[in-house]
């Protein structure tokens, strides 16, 4: 694997970013095949952070490299300050920088593929939320998400205790009925034959386990097949660096 450190300047932030990439290394066999090198596009994950991290923390806290070594993947990780994967009341506009600017960017500096079927999305906590986000808003873009420990219902009073900070994104507006309501997208795709296949993890211990039930839910109510894995675990790394485990084995990257 290889591992890249990308800074360059986004447009739609008006500012210089980051990004960190994980990208499978050809063989030599591949290498001394020209037409192989230039037309193989890699599958790719887009890995989200959480509210208090950035771009290095899955390096940092999990061995993702190495996990993925064996599955031949491609794995993008932004960086989205605290923005909750929205085009902020009061702020920059990560939504459209993570849902267009950035997968335009990285596929025009590394090989990655723009197929449906080659693109999934997984993230941790204020990362979870965004994971699911984007894949219910592009179910034409995505065939799976994943969320570990995901702060999935924007519109619940955990969130909003969050007070001024949560205020900076969205304004002080309801967000319920809308494309930031991931209850709503599921309502809305629900009947859609290439809905995104979802994955959803949560500790019985984390704060977060309440409204991780919720949508589950609200999934079983609506009739949206999901994959659920609850048990014990608390909103920490040690929890999430086994679940990008079992996330990288559902993903349907063998086929």
């Amino acid at each position: 694997m290889a591992l890249l450190q990308v800074q360059f300047f986004s447009e739609v932030l008006g500012l210089s970013s980051s990004m960190n990439v994980i990208l499978p290394e050809q063989t030599h066999t591949q290498i001394g095949m020209e037409n192989q090198l230039h037309t193989t596009k890699h599958k790719t994950l887009y890995l989200l952070h959480g509210y208090s991290d950035d771009h290095s923390i899955w390096l940092r806290r999990t061995s993702i490299e190495r996990y993925v070594a064996a599955t031949g993947i491609a794995v993008v990780m932004p960086a989205v300050d605290h923005s909750y994967y929205t085009d902020m009341e009061y702020g920059k506009k990560y939504w459209t920088f993570v849902s267009d600017e950035l997968p335009q960017i990285a596929r025009s500096f590394f090989h990655l593929s723009d197929k449906r079927e080659d693109n999934f999305v997984a993230g941790l906590s204020m990362g979870g939320y965004g994971a699911f986000k984007l894949a219910l808003n592009h179910p034409d873009r995505f065939a799976a998400a994943a969320s570990l420990s995901g702060a999935l219902d924007i519109r619940s009073r955990t969130l909003a205790d969050a007070g001024r900070k949560f205020d900076l994104i969205l304004g002080g507006k309801d967000p319920q009925g809308t494309s930031a309501d991931l209850f709503h997208l599921i309502d809305k795709h629900k009947n859609n034959p290439n809905r995104p296949l979802l994955y959803q993890s949560c500790g019985t211990e984390d704060f977060l386990y309440e409204d991780n039930q919720r949508f589950t839910a609200h999934c079983q109510k609506s009739g949206y097949e999901l994959t659920t894995d609850y048990g014990p675990g608390d909103h920490n790394w040690e929890y999430w660096d086994d679940q990008i485990q079992a996330v990288l084995k559902w993903l349907p990257i063998h086929s």
